[in-house]
């Protein structure tokens, strides 16, 4: 008979409510700790932003989500359920293939009464702290606050699933590094004397009204948000990560450009990118991504965060030394569909912790991860993408294998090659004009290597 454990999971978005789904389904005994008053995690909406837009202070108060008022999906809603519980149209819902956050969150909350979840939660329930009890046993402390209340609790196994949505990333600036003399790596930006701000904070165009903007970025972001303030904003300028990218005036907006990567800014506020075009603008926007960040976790350095990289993991979830009591879920991203992928994990995790798949040695898995860490050094890969998993399936069809299911959904494939191949022949900029008639094409055509996923 396997085991019923009592298992701690950090978070009720996404990744929480199917990691708890999948946990109960084996039979253990669920605690989800919750920090807001709400289920959904980054899917609640929060008009209220930080003080420091940059995301720079570290005793600023924290806001959890990054959604802004106008959010849609990047990924259509064919590809944003679960494996057995799809996103379909509500009645009297939102009727577009790329919903707004607001359909986002009331599938969560449907999905969550569905399985029984929500008595689960414990809501307003911040977790300040998770260590092992004693280096001799497996299990763990789970210490939180609720109203200033502070309780401490044991439990056999702890799944983090807190996203990583929330800590503003500024380029290459590592994780611990908060002097703005390095945002961005960009020469001269201590004497910035404007407006900047990370995508994190935004919210509404209103702010960049009769602006000249720079927006800095490549990701989901980096599409969207220019696109909307290009209506009221004066001139919106995209700066890429390539030095390569040629000037060229935007197709899908009458004031919106794009450069290569920023050379230099002046203390005027003039901007010089490294095609030699230059402009002196009103707001820099970064949208450049987000840090892993774990404040709670205490493991004396065995699971760490060396810049964007959590690790080791093994297969993106598993600390060797620490498994299979301490793992996570939601880690990897620019995945195929990730919510397929994030099911995956939990109901792996799931069958780990109930003995019905076993791991292999921690030696084996150590050596898993450390082959994994030379192939990206032998290909020049940056370590701050070890959890980009390229908009391949092969992770996803390794975790089915491990939970008896033949690969990933051949469904799924079929949706996602059309879509993907639809956004690389139109263009990024009109990827919302995709519907499920677009057609299937075939495996070679997928037109999958520029293109990002959702945010989760």
């Amino acid at each position: 008979m396997a085991p019923v454990l009592k298992v701690a999971v950090i978070g009720a978005g996404i990744s929480g409510l199917i990691t708890a789904r999948a946990l109960k389904g084996e039979g253990h005994q669920v605690v989800v700790y919750e920090k807001l008053d709400q289920l959904g995690g980054t899917w609640v909406y929060n008009p209220e932003v930080e003080s420091d837009p940059l995301g720079l202070d570290p005793n600023r108060e924290i806001v959890h989500s990054s959604l802004y008022q106008s959010l849609r999906t990047n990924l259509p809603r064919q590809l944003m359920g679960f494996v057995d519980y799809p996103f379909a149209i509500r009645e009297c819902g939102d009727s577009r293939n790329f919903p707004g956050h607001e359909e986002v969150l009331e599938f969560l909350n449907e999905f969550a009464r569905d399985f029984g979840l929500v008595k689960l939660i414990r809501f307003k329930t911040e977790v300040v702290r998770v260590q092992q009890v004693d280096l001799r046993n497996d299990q763990w402390i789970v210490g939180s606050r609720t109203n200033k209340v502070s309780s401490d609790e044991v439990f056999d196994a702890v799944v983090v699933c807190v996203g990583h949505y929330t800590q503003p990333r500024l380029a290459d600036l590592p994780v611990n590094q908060i002097s703005i003399f390095m945002l961005q790596n960009l020469q001269g930006i201590e004497n910035w004397p404007r407006k900047q701000m990370h995508s994190h904070n935004y919210r509404v165009p209103e702010p960049f009204q009769d602006q000249i903007v720079v927006v800095i970025g490549d990701g989901p972001s980096a599409l969207d948000i220019p696109l909307e303030i290009s209506k009221v904003a004066k001139e919106v300028h995209l700066s890429s990560k390539s030095s390569d990218i040629k000037l060229s005036k935007l197709d899908c907006g009458d004031n919106m450009w794009q450069h290569s990567k920023i050379d230099h800014v002046d203390g005027n506020g003039e901007v010089t990118f490294q095609d030699g075009a230059f402009i002196r603008a009103d707001f820099i926007l970064h949208c450049t991504g987000f840090n892993y960040c774990f404040p709670f976790l205490k493991t004396e350095g065995v699971v760490a965060v060396d810049d964007n990289r959590v690790g080791p993991l093994y297969k993106h979830i598993f600390p060797p030394q620490l498994a299979p009591n301490l793992s996570f879920v939601g880690v990897p991203y620019r995945s195929t569909s990730i919510t397929m992928t994030v099911d995956l994990q939990a109901k792996w995790i799931a069958l780990v912790l109930s003995g019905k798949a076993p791991l292999p040695s921690k030696e084996e898995m150590m050596a898993d991860v450390q082959e994994c860490y030379r192939y990206m050094d032998d290909k020049g890969i940056p370590k701050h993408h070890t959890h980009n998993l390229g908009l391949k399936f092969e992770y996803s069809d390794w975790l089915a294998s491990q939970v008896g299911l033949a690969g990933a959904y051949e469904q799924t494939r079929l949706i996602e090659k059309s879509y993907f191949k639809f956004a690389a022949d139109k263009g990024v900029w009109r990827r919302r004009e995709w519907h499920p008639g677009c057609g299937i094409q075939d495996e070679e055509s997928q037109g999958e290597s520029d293109l990002e996923t959702v945010d989760i």
